[in-house]
């Protein structure tokens, strides 16, 4: 797995500085009810919060960068310098990391925002990963659009 790094390419973190956030979005339906959550840990694999959130109607693509803003925010509330993000949307990675273009206007402000927390952190990552290394944070979403659908 190649490692992007979007900001401060020649300053790494120290060993064991970086936290790294799980993150998954999803909608039943696309649009339809959506969710996104996310699973924070430190380096050593402690985990150090869960979010998730009940966003209503939204495409999935939101619910994404929902939860990519989500960890950002955490990141820098927590004074964390360094953010690993590991997703399995490869439209977000790719569109975080420049390869692609942001077309959808909605999703060009969450993409905006998101770049703007990015770069209040002294070093950040982003990471494809397959689905079955998302499962826990995929979980934190359904759980959340369960117990929305009771």
């Amino acid at each position: 797995m190649k490692q992007y790094d979007l900001f401060h390419p020649t300053v790494p973190p120290r060993q064991g500085a970086a936290v790294i956030a799980n993150i998954d979005g999803g909608s039943r339906g696309n649009p339809g009810p959506a969710a996104y959550g996310v699973l924070i840990r430190n380096s050593h694999g402690k985990v150090l919060a869960k979010l998730g959130e009940y966003l209503g109607r939204q495409t999935n693509n939101v619910a994404e960068y929902s939860g990519l803003l989500a960890a950002l925010d955490w990141a820098l509330r927590e004074n964390q310098p360094s953010l690993k993000v590991l997703s399995d949307s490869e439209l977000l990675v790719r569109q975080m990391r420049g390869q692609y273009k942001v077309k959808d206007p909605h999703l060009k402000e969450l993409f905006l925002k998101a770049q703007a927390l990015a770069e209040k952190l002294q070093h950040f990552t982003i990471e494809h990963v397959r689905r079955e290394s998302n499962r826990e944070a995929d979980r934190l979403v359904n759980n959340v659009l369960d117990r929305q659908s009771r």
